[in-house]
């Protein structure tokens, strides 16, 4: 398929600018992910070494999909849903497949984005001021097992992401993304030079980053690589949707090593700002919840001008949150606004109202409904499974495979923009999407759904 003229569609809203998109982008991959289980992940599996493994992964690989939703979004010029339609007819279930994978991602994602709010007025009142990892973990508890405050904490959130979305391309995610990303920025580099200048921060930064490549086992690789696809949030039609509001002269292979630049940048100054600290005051390093949660509170407790400092991490976390739930909100209400020519205010709030509901059985799983199972799992760990071990790995898989065997040649020329831009990252980036992505991907839902080990072990492999 050659490249079509822009009188195709009808006009849409779109970016104003190559750097207001990029940061959306980037804004869009930066997620919570980012700050708590990056950084974790490359301590415990040799640091640096971890690192440039999964550099290697995120130039080679997850670069790579991310171009092929950027190269399909483009060339589409429309809702999600429209864009795998256009290129086939068999392919448009994967635009389905991405509107309803970003409404469950963004129920449960909100349940903890509503937690980072009440984290940042806690901290900014001060409330963290000498506060125990004891103290701090029953205050956790007690807060997520709750009903009405972490429900109106969900309930700022949502309406938060759709108060942007409802605004439009230009005057709401773009916007806003040029406001939130430098604001995350600012207040990550205060952060490290805070972290790394206390007494005994040196350990956490050798602790994070000193290379061990005797770690660098098979099952580190393995993990590097699910990491680098995680998150640049490829697998949602997220990325489509965004590339979906870019002119045909955007150069998609910059603008793309533009957002895993951001990215991994933003994750490794996280763990600059953690571990030293952690270090600093002789706790426990750890990842997910438990870290951002629990551990935290208690270092900024004991730390010098602690509150400011963990209003600033608090206030980053609600960014890091907001940002990545937009993209995902803005999948669907791409959808629905154009299917039905509705007004997108209205659609924006009618849409996160439902999810919203969506969302209130996700957060009570932490409470007065966690006995309420689904073959072992609540709500919340119902729609997580779903999401990271069945939909994302699928929709990448069947993206991998449209452009590098149905779209084929068509995909190069969009990707060089009709020929105009001549680099030899195209072709490898073809061989790439074609004979490498589909068994990456096939390797990443194989460990996210257990059986890697065991087949491993069948042939004889050590992970």
């Amino acid at each position: 398929m050659s490249l079509q003229d822009d009188t195709r569609t009808p006009q849409r809203d779109r970016f104003t600018s190559r750097v207001g998109f990029i940061l959306a982008s980037a804004g869009s991959a930066i997620g919570l992910g980012n700050i708590w289980r990056f950084p974790y992940m490359a301590g415990v599996n040799g640091g640096g070494a971890f690192v440039f493994v999964y550099l290697f992964f995120v130039i080679f690989v997850a670069t790579a999909l991310l171009l092929v939703e950027f190269v399909i979004g483009r060339h589409g010029r429309s809702n999600a849903v429209e864009c795998y339609r256009k290129l086939s007819a068999r392919f448009a279930w994967v635009g389905y497949l991405g509107v309803l994978t970003s409404f469950l991602l963004l129920a449960f994602y909100s349940v903890v984005g509503g937690w980072t709010i009440r984290y940042a007025l806690q901290a900014c009142l001060g409330r963290f001021g000498g506060i125990t990892p004891d103290g701090a973990g029953a205050f956790f508890g007690s807060f997520i097992g709750g009903v009405g405050a972490p429900i109106a904490y969900l309930f700022l959130f949502m309406g938060a992401t759709a108060f942007i979305i409802a605004q439009g391309v230009a005057a709401g995610i773009e916007r806003y993304s040029k406001i939130l990303m430098p604001v995350l920025f600012v207040l990550l580099v205060a952060l490290v030079l805070r972290s790394v200048t206390l007494p005994g921060a040196r350990e956490g930064l050798r602790w994070f980053l000193r290379p061990d490549f005797s770690k660098i086992t098979l099952g580190v690789v393995v993990a590097a690589l699910a990491q680098s696809f995680f998150s640049l949030s490829v697998g949602i039609s997220s990325m489509t949707t965004y590339a979906s509001y870019l002119d045909r002269e955007e150069n998609l292979i910059q603008s793309a090593f533009w957002v895993a630049l951001c990215d991994t940048a933003i994750a490794c100054m996280a763990g600059l700002v953690i571990f030293p600290a952690v270090f600093a005051f002789s706790m426990e390093p750890a990842a997910g919840p438990g870290l951002v949660f629990i551990t935290l509170p208690a270092v900024f407790g004991a730390m010098p001008a602690g509150t400011l400092f963990a209003g600033a991490f608090f206030i980053l976390l609600v960014i890091a949150a907001l940002t990545s739930s937009i993209n995902m909100m803005e999948v669907a209400v791409s959808f629905f606004s154009e299917r039905f020519s509705a007004d997108r205010k209205k659609v924006a709030t009618a849409y996160g109202s439902v999810c919203f509901v969506i969302a209130v059985p996700a957060s009570l799983s932490f409470g007065v409904w966690k006995e309420v199972t689904f073959l072992g799992k609540t709500f919340f760990d119902c729609y997580d499974y779903f999401v990271s071990n069945i939909a994302l790995s699928l929709s990448a898989l069947m993206c991998a495979l449209l452009v590098g065997w149905v779209w084929k040649k068509g995909a190069m020329e969009e990707l060089s923009n009709g020929g105009t831009i001549r680099s030899a990252y195209v072709p490898f980036w073809f061989w790439t999407v074609r004979y490498v992505s589909p068994w990456a991907i096939g390797i990443i839902w194989l460990e996210s759904v257990g059986l890697l080990k065991p087949l491993a072990a069948l042939v004889g492999l050590d992970l």
